[in-house]
């Protein structure tokens, strides 16, 4: 099989990874193309998402005050094309649409990718992002039971001691 037999965009559609090609067309970083695997992560379709900017398929949570989804983002877009470098981002909160339109917690770890031309200019930007929800929450349960169990702990070790006194003073009041 010779390699124009391969049909890339199909292969890459296909991809398990969650992965969007946005045009570096900064500010606004047009969406051209994404694997399966993102459009169902994220409740979209080809149909609504492609020619659009990224930020406007992906808005802030607008309930959320605090988010920065959207400004990290950029951020590390724009890196990209400054430096013409992959650019690791730290995991993100970033809040997405659900099936039903309201707005879902999500927390992302997302690396944005360039795609060079021959001449080193950026062609496409490969924003690759895995899906880290359960782990933060996880991590999140895990700490507060962490804080619960040491609180009870705490809570025995007096129980215990109140219970020694005790005992010592039934003894010397047996003797």
């Amino acid at each position: 099989m010779g390699e124009t037999d391969l049909d890339f965009k199909q292969l890459f559609e296909a991809s398990p990874d969650v992965l969007l090609v946005l045009l570096p067309d900064a500010p606004r970083f047009t969406l051209v193309a994404a694997t399966d695997a993102r459009l169902v992560a994220t409740h979209t379709t080809r149909e609504e998402s492609f020619g659009r900017g990224l930020f406007e398929i992906f808005p802030d949570n607008p309930n959320d005050p605090t988010a920065t989804g959207t400004n990290n983002l950029r951020a590390s877009l724009e890196r990209v094309l400054a430096t013409r470098a992959a650019d690791t981002m730290a995991v993100q909160k970033y809040d997405i649409r659900g099936a039903d339109g309201s707005f879902v917690t999500k927390y992302w770890s997302p690396k944005n990718i360039p795609v060079l031309r021959p001449d080193g200019e950026v062609r496409y930007i490969l924003h690759r992002v895995e899906d880290v929800t359960e782990l933060v929450q996880a991590s999140e349960v895990g700490a507060e039971l962490r804080g619960r169990a040491q609180l009870m702990e705490r809570e025995i070790i007096r129980r215990s001691r109140e219970l020694a006194e005790a005992n010592g003073e039934l003894r010397q009041g047996h003797e």
